[in-house]
């Protein structure tokens, strides 16, 4: 039986370009002041997580914080790790980086309408044979992708291994898990902080969904997504649970 296998995509919080309407890509803007208080509320929910509204992840520590190197990815991942007080290793993973957006970078959503209206359309309507121009196709990045899905896995799975065979005591069941984790099964786990475009991606990737369905799943600001992979097969435990921060205002 394949150890319990848990991977928690958080998206970042609102960025100065995001703020003002701009498109990102590999953009790298910090993270606005909303998007810090965004960033300390996710954190502190995945410091908490059996606290209501649980999140569906271990109440234990995760094997790492893995995230983009883009500064909102990486302020975000920061967050969490400071309310988590360090439990985890910290680490930077450039095969997370957002798609990149090529001429799209830096203008305003009205300036793209207005340059590139029919390529926007494309993209809109057709995501796996049309992107920005100068910019990366989704086949592009789903090889990105996979190497990220490896890299952060591995560990993960190593991890879940390890305690199995030294016959420790399962963590305490949480959303999800009780059937899952048996005696002496701990489940293992890793949270991976990236962007929109590339938490889509890897997010199809494991459900095994068609890149053609691109837009199917939306990724609110700072929102968390949960897969169990344990039992060979991803499963979608939770989706774009985002209750901490829908009441943050700007002040």
């Amino acid at each position: 039986m394949t150890p319990p296998t848990i991977l928690a995509l958080v998206r970042h919080g609102e960025s100065a370009w995001i703020a003002e309407g701009r498109f990102q890509g590999r953009g790298d803007p910090p993270l606005s002041d909303l998007g810090l208080r965004q960033a300390a509320a996710v954190g502190a929910r995945m410091a908490a997580p059996a606290e209501a509204p649980a999140v569906p992840v271990p109440d234990v520590p995760p094997v790492a914080i893995w995230h983009s190197p883009l500064r909102r990815a990486a302020q975000t991942a920061a967050a969490i790790h400071e309310a988590r007080e360090a439990d985890a290793a910290l680490r930077s993973l450039d095969t997370l980086t957002e798609l990149s957006q090529g001429e799209w970078e830096g203008l305003t959503h009205d300036e793209v309408r207005e340059r590139y209206p029919e390529e926007l359309a494309a993209w809109r309507s057709d995501p796996l044979h049309n992107h920005a121009p100068g910019g990366e196709s989704l086949p592009e990045a789903l090889v990105r992708v996979g190497q990220a899905q490896a890299t952060i896995l591995g560990p993960v799975r190593d991890a879940a291994a390890a305690d199995s065979v030294a016959g420790r005591s399962p963590a305490e069941p949480v959303l999800g898990y009780e059937r899952s984790v048996g005696p002496g099964r701990r489940p293992s786990w890793a949270i991976a902080v990236a962007h929109d475009g590339i938490l889509r991606l890897l997010m199809l990737s494991l459900l095994g969904v068609p890149i053609e369905r691109f837009w199917a799943f939306p990724l609110a600001l700072a929102s968390v997504t949960v897969l169990d992979l344990s039992a060979g097969v991803a499963q979608l435990r939770a989706h774009n649970l985002d209750e901490h921060i829908v009441a943050l205002s700007r002040r």
